[in-house]
């Protein structure tokens, strides 16, 4: 075994000791990890000066409840977190999720790819998360105000436009946004970009809206430009049904694709002739209601229970959107059966090894997340600029700045495959070229 291998082993076996029953954040090391051997083997110092032991270290964990009022009058009480991970090339960036699902270790792993996905996108920002386990599902608007109110209550005294910029994530839209915005500059007296994905009136960016769903598109399309394809003409799923979901699937069908598929947690929709995304907008954005009312508007569609059967439709190309593991390797080897060519990330962390293990092995077009989603967290830069200098951009300028920073990321990454011997493999050129700049950055900064 080599001394990159052995240093990396005992680094991730520490990793589990310290965060026991955390296996998203372990999986998202791991990941890590399995691409940092060559690294390691050219540049040592790495290990010597603990940059890798440090780098999977938060540089901050706040755990808070959240006490809200409902409409019955009953005293609720949640858990909020915000992970401050890594600050060495800018303030701590990312979004705030809000789903039942949440807990130290899911936030934990999401901060950790934020760091990588931040660096990847060549701008100023480093890695952080946050988020609740409140399930604003089926909630009045009253009940989510309250909560944000109380959430940013407490959230306020750790963040700022120079120190930590949240964003929104699942569970957290323009409502969400909206009421943490209010209370914050209610608290502090202070209308700074302190938020990202904020409204138009008060200080939003066009365009962030569809970021992580157009940049998704321009990443699979740079992919496909290289050898030599295009989205003309094919058939495409996306997973999903929230806005990286429905503006993925509005750029693939502008790029010439037809998307034929898509989803929520109960279940997903086939529609042979291509999904009617002014429907399922009606639906999702307009009335917040499930996927399978798409029946409504289109009876000759199918709608079944479940989402992992979405796998199972023939496509082109897939686009999964939904949430992490959603891709496991029996779906990953019906793809693949099905004629699949080309897989990439519009969520965090959607396939679990075993199906990037088959994805690679069948020589499929593979994208990793924190390369191809990493347009959302972009365009939050672009509008903390926009807010830094009190200007606003254009709805093409931000879309223009967008593309041409997605189709960086992918020239990069394929850069940083080539250079360490494995090109061709983008999720291990993400991760090497990620962490390259990261961890020159802290190596220049010393003990921080």
């Amino acid at each position: 075994m080599s001394y990159a291998q052995d240093a990396l082993k005992e680094i991730f076996r520490e990793v589990v000791k310290r965060n026991p029953n955390e296996p998203e954040f372990h999986q998202a090391v791991q990941e890590i990890f399995d691409s940092l051997e060559p690294v390691i083997e050219k540049h040592p110092e790495f290990i010597e000066r603990g940059i890798v032991k440090s780098i999977v270290e938060p540089e901050r964990i706040i755990k808070f409840r959240v006490p809200w009022v409902d409409d019955n009058g009953k005293v609720q009480i949640n858990r909020g977190y915000r992970i401050q991970f890594n600050s060495a090339i800018g303030p701590y960036k990312g979004g705030l999720r809000f789903h039942p699902s949440v807990y130290e270790g899911i936030i934990k792993f999401l901060g950790f790819e934020q760091i990588f996905k931040n660096s990847l996108t060549g701008l100023p920002i480093g890695g952080g998360k946050g988020g609740s386990d409140f399930d604003p599902h089926g909630k009045s608007d009253a009940e989510v105000m309250r909560f944000c109110q109380s959430f940013m209550t407490e959230l306020y005294r750790y963040i700022g436009k120079d120190v930590d910029v949240p964003a929104g994530d699942i569970g957290v839209g323009g409502r969400e946004i909206g009421f943490l915005y209010g209370q914050y500059k209610r608290i502090t007296g202070l209308y700074e970009g302190v938020l990202t994905g904020k409204g138009i009136p008060f200080g939003g960016s066009l365009a962030r809206t569809e970021a992580t769903g157009f940049g998704l598109c321009y990443f699979t399309a740079a992919v496909l430009a290289d050898h030599n394809e295009s989205f003309a003409g094919k058939t495409v799923v996306v997973s999903g049904s929230g806005n990286v979901a429905i503006f993925a699937n509005q750029k693939a069908t502008e790029l010439g694709a037809k998307v034929v598929a898509m989803c929520d947690s109960n279940g997903y929709i086939y529609d042979k002739n291509g999904i009617d995304l002014d429907a399922v907008k009606a639906i999702k954005i307009r009335d917040r209601k499930r996927i399978k009312e798409y029946l409504t508007y289109h009876p000759e569609a199918e709608y079944h229970e479940g989402c992992k059967g979405i796998w199972t439709i023939p496509c082109d190309i897939a686009l999964p959107c939904a949430t992490q593991n959603e891709i496991d390797e029996e779906s990953a080897k019906i793809l693949v059966a099905n004629g699949c060519k080309c897989l990439c990330e519009g969520a965090n962390m959607p396939s679990t090894p075993e199906a990037i293990a088959v994805f690679q092995k069948a020589g499929i077009l593979f994208g990793p997340a924190k390369a191809a989603n990493a347009g959302g967290v972009a365009t939050s830069a672009l509008e903390m600029s926009q807010n830094s200098m009190r200007l606003s951009w254009t709805f093409e300028e931000v879309d223009a700045k967008l593309k041409g920073i997605m189709e960086n990321i992918y020239r990069n990454i394929s850069a940083a495959a080539k250079e360490y011997g494995m090109e061709g493999n983008l999720a291990a050129g993400a991760n090497i070229a990620g962490f390259m700049k990261v961890a020159n950055a802290m190596m220049a900064q010393g003990l921080v």
